[in-house]
């Protein structure tokens, strides 16, 4: 089996495989949208069976990595976040249109990771981090503030980028420029009273309800990549899942 050294031998050898495949999803080996070599070409590659290559294959499948198209092969997974926060606010016009909120970037600076920080980036405290403020708008009326920590050895390009060309989106900025693919996110949501710094921020009342969302977002290789909190009004609030 042509494995990298650094495996297991004591893992199973699809388990090996996975770990494999992964990685050079991970390093861009296979960019996401592309697909991976044919189930023959890969058992030729690694001198694997066929079984071997199926069950890392359909591991990747269950995990979100990879995705199987019938009769065109198995490509590397684009996570899909626009419509994410709209299970949650609900982002439209009068006509109930659904709208990308521009995203106004307030602050960047480079601090230390505190302890939290540090804890959910899975980096040692002190640790030199990006730090991005940063309001969401629709129609001039502000609905999220958010806080978006980044390490910032592997993003350090956006230091060199003016805030005004950051765009709506930050995700296809973290591609295009760090070489950086958000994969997947894990998210939890709480409630809190707004306090005076984001009372101000969202144009709301002191104390008044809002909702948190904070979202860890990972890379193929299941690494943290940012970490963010993102607050908006409890009363533009909504949760929508599908139960099947």
């Amino acid at each position: 089996m042509n494995f990298s050294s650094k495996h297991d031998d004591r893992l199973p050898l699809y388990q090996r495989l996975r770990d494999e495949l992964s990685e050079r999803i991970a390093s861009q080996q296979w960019r996401p949208g592309e697909a991976i070599p044919t189930e023959a070409e890969l058992v030729k590659q690694f001198s694997a069976s066929i079984g071997t290559v199926r069950k890392a294959i359909d591991m990747l499948v269950a995990e979100g990595t990879l995705e199987r198209f019938q009769g065109r092969g198995t490509f590397v997974r684009r996570a899909r976040f626009d419509s994410s926060l709209f299970r949650f606010f609900r982002f439209q016009k009068d006509s109930g249109e659904r709208q990308v909120p521009e995203g106004r970037i307030l602050r960047r600076e480079v601090v230390e990771a505190p302890s939290a920080v540090a804890s959910a980036l899975r980096i040692a405290p002190g640790t030199k981090v990006i730090h991005l403020s940063r309001l969401r708008v629709l129609d001039g009326t502000p609905l999220l503030a958010e806080s978006i920590w980044l390490p910032r050895e592997k993003f350090e390009n956006l230091l060199d980028i003016d805030t005004s060309e950051f765009g709506d989106l930050l995700y296809p900025l973290y591609e295009e420029r760090c070489g950086q693919v958000i994969a997947s996110a894990e998210e939890d949501l709480t409630a809190e009273a707004v306090d005076d710094v984001h009372a101000r921020l969202l144009q709301l009342p002191r104390g008044a309800p809002v909702i948190v969302v904070e979202r860890l977002a990972l890379g193929y290789d299941r690494q943290p990549l940012e970490w963010r909190r993102s607050r908006g009004p409890a009363d533009k609030f909504r949760y929508h899942v599908e139960i099947r």
